[in-house]
């Protein structure tokens, strides 16, 4: 733990990467769709639209400073946030300043450059706001916990949500609490540190189908299962996290910490789309806490769950192969 001769905000700056194009050769500009970045693995996958000549990305920004940062009578004066990447392999470093959204806010936003001949595989993105302390200028008083990647080459945002995955018979098992359900083939529980599936291993053939690749039309059930399983998961852990949201004094949600709050990230722009994720928590907490609209919003909540699981295209191979088997049976 570092410990500072002045006075600091003891929570982290929330960053977010809004949106990703790449201008190419000819001068035309792709703008990435958000598969091109995942807040949950705080990952910019500049591959994703496969071009292999693109001069350079614009990453759009946003940060969410904590509580207190602004306030009128904060010891500190000259505030400014700053975004910085950084590639260990070319010892590059690029700077920008981030844009207060009004007087007062806790929200900043902005864009970076990123210049493809300064970089060649991942730099790292972090934010950190300064500010005027004691009569010294540039004092960190808050930063990032955990910076982004900016990878130059890969396709996608690597990994997923992060699971607990464990296995149990339902029926016999020494929590109580699995056995209502040992009809279910999993269940989800949220209320950890993270996101915990149990398996129920009283169905026959699952353990065997979830664990193991055998290729041909298993390898394509196997996908549709962990999908489904998928779906599952990313709706239980939006219902967590917006089931228990912190409240500021003005009513305002706050986001959560932990993957709680990159749940929130990842799934609102699909749930309330065309809003900042912002507005669309505050839209949410009303809806759920108010007289009128959470069960219409739970078909955007299911979308949003599909999206994230894959679930449309584990569905696509596996008809697919279906066709190619019937093709071959009927020769």
């Amino acid at each position: 733990m570092k410990f500072y001769p002045y006075k600091r905000l003891n929570r982290p700056i929330a960053l977010r990467v809004t949106a990703a194009s790449l201008k190419l050769p000819d001068g035309t500009r792709d703008h990435l769709d958000t598969s091109a970045y995942s807040t949950p693995q705080r990952t910019v996958a500049l591959g994703v639209a496969q071009h292999e000549d693109w001069v350079t990305a614009r990453i759009g920004l946003s940060a969410t400073l904590p509580p207190g940062a602004t306030d009128p009578d904060a010891p500190w004066s000259d505030l400014r946030v700053l975004v910085v990447l950084t590639d260990g392999d070319t010892n590059v470093r690029t700077t920008v300043d981030l844009r207060q959204d009004a007087a007062g806010s806790k929200e900043w936003s902005g864009q970076i450059e990123v210049l493809r001949d300064d970089h060649v595989g991942r730099a790292e993105l972090v934010a950190h706001a300064v500010a005027t302390v004691d009569g010294v200028r540039g004092r960190a008083i808050t930063e990032t916990d955990l910076p982004w990647t900016v990878d130059m080459v890969a396709e996608e945002p690597l990994g997923g949500l992060r699971l607990d995955v464990k296995q149990a018979s339902f029926s016999k098992s020494a929590r109580e609490w699995l056995r209502p359900y040992a009809e279910a083939p999993w269940v989800v529980d949220a209320s950890g540190r993270l996101p915990l599936v149990m398996v129920n291993t009283d169905v026959e053939g699952l353990s065997d189908l979830l664990g193991g690749e055998t290729g041909g039309m298993e390898n394509k059930v196997h996908e549709l299962l962990v999908s489904q399983m998928a779906t599952d998961v990313w709706t239980a852990v939006f219902h967590s996290a917006v089931g228990d949201l912190e409240v500021e004094p003005d009513g305002s949600p706050v986001f959560p910490g932990d993957w709680r709050g990159e749940v929130l990230r990842e799934m609102l722009p699909d749930v309330v789309p065309g809003r900042r994720v912002e507005e669309a928590l505050r839209q949410v907490h009303r809806r759920r806490t108010g007289d009128a609209g959470w069960v219409e919003l739970q078909t955007r909540v299911h979308y949003a769950a599909v999206r994230r699981a894959g679930a449309r295209q584990a569905l696509a191979n596996v008809l697919r192969t279906l066709q190619q088997n019937n093709r071959e049976d009927s020769q």
